[in-house]
């Protein structure tokens, strides 16, 4: 993944250590990606996964997220028509926008997803599996220039 476009602003000690980003994957492919949403096995998905070598799996509610994981990293495909404000996760008590094209990365396990107030918008979701020592390196770098 592009974990070397995050920047200072993208990283947050309080109230729990986590990466909240939207600019670290390039839109258009992003776009390409959110249209062939419904089928993994697309050309654009397998590139990803040649391209990456990281293993993901897409989840269409928010509702769904991983907290089992070590390290939890969610990146949301918000629907398009979904209009709302996108307040739906609380994060350790701080709120987290849930918008499209956005990363969200932490070490907590204490997620708290809220009821979507509209049923007729799905809050999908793709968990990547990111390696500790991914991790680990990430938090090396932004030690060095916070």
């Amino acid at each position: 993944m592009n974990w070397e476009k995050l920047k200072s602003n993208h990283f947050f000690k309080q109230p729990v250590e986590h990466v909240y980003a939207s600019t670290l994957y390039d839109i258009a492919q992003y776009d390409k990606l959110y249209e062939n949403s419904g089928d993994l096995q697309h050309t654009t998905w397998q590139e990803f996964y040649k391209k990456y070598g990281t293993g993901f799996r897409l989840f269409e509610d928010i509702r769904d997220i991983d907290t089992k994981r070590e390290i939890i990293c969610v990146w949301f495909f918000k629907d398009r028509n979904d209009r709302s404000g996108g307040e739906d996760i609380i994060l350790a008590g701080k709120k987290i926008t849930y918008r499209p094209n956005t990363f969200l990365i932490t070490e907590s396990k204490d997620i708290k997803v809220l009821e979507k107030k509209d049923e007729y918008f799905r809050r999908p979701f793709i968990q990547l599996d990111l390696p500790r020592n991914v991790w680990g390196e990430i938090l090396k770098r932004f030690d060095k220039i916070v």
